[in-house]
């Protein structure tokens, strides 16, 4: 398993990845620049629902399907899966390491918004105490959120020997996220909507209108990442070189 890891990290060290981590945060930070403002009793938790909006909602579920399908491209060209997998390798460790990968950058991108949203509060001179509690919370809700929409993605991406299918298949079921959020029946259990309901902060007034707490969020989110994630494991497993 660690060497896998490590020949999914020379693979991609030197990637175009680690750009794509940074646009998200970058344009979220930008959007909370110009859009916060230094007015009410929680302005940390309003800038953060405001940068959730563009970053949770669009790009953190875009993210989430070039990273698994970056990480696969390289054994869809020359027979690269062929010449993996008559490696002594178990495939599940392969499947593993590659999930693994997809979710490390995911977490790095968290930390950027993270850092994006600081800048930003420090910017518009926001002075009550920093709550990290509340923040820990929402970044890491949304990281934990995406767990079932990468291991469905990395499913896709490992069927689908083009590296544009998976893409399209993303952002054709990203796009909807507008109206599904406002479903407080049928958001929870939308795998794209899901970082967005995990990272808006408890209290604000999206979180108060859709009425859902975080542990049958958790619930569904962990439900539905064992389902897609076996699955894949199941078909990677199964299918041929």
């Amino acid at each position: 398993m660690i060497r896998m890891f490590r020949s999914e990290w020379l693979k991609i060290r030197r990637s175009v990845l680690w750009l794509l981590a940074v646009v998200s945060p970058l344009l979220a930070g930008l959007f909370g620049l110009f859009g916060a403002e230094n007015e009410g009793d929680f302005p940390w938790q309003e800038a953060l629902s405001l940068m959730s909006v563009l970053h949770a909602m669009l790009f953190l579920p875009l993210l989430t399907g070039v990273f698994a399908a970056v990480v696969c491209r390289y054994e869809h060209g020359g027979g690269g899966w062929k010449a993996m997998l008559a490696m002594p390798v178990k495939r599940t460790h392969v499947f593993c390491a590659k999930f693994a990968v997809v979710m490390l950058l995911l977490a790095l991108t968290q930390l950027l918004l993270l850092a994006a949203l600081l800048i930003v509060g420090f910017a518009h001179g926001f002075t009550s105490p920093i709550p990290w509690h509340d923040l820990l919370v929402s970044f890491g809700g949304g990281w934990v959120a995406c767990l079932p929409l990468a291991a469905l993605q990395l499913f896709v991406s490992i069927a689908f020997q083009s590296f544009a299918a998976p893409l399209a298949v993303n952002v054709i079921l990203t796009l909807p996220n507008i109206m599904v959020l406002n479903s407080a029946k049928y958001a929870p259990y939308d795998p794209w909507a899901q970082p967005m309901l995990a990272m808006l902060p408890r209290g604000s007034m999206a979180a108060s209108a859709l009425n859902l707490s975080l542990e049958t969020l958790y619930l569904v989110v962990l439900g539905s990442f064992c389902v897609f994630f076996a699955a894949g494991l199941t078909y990677f497993n199964r299918r041929a070189a």
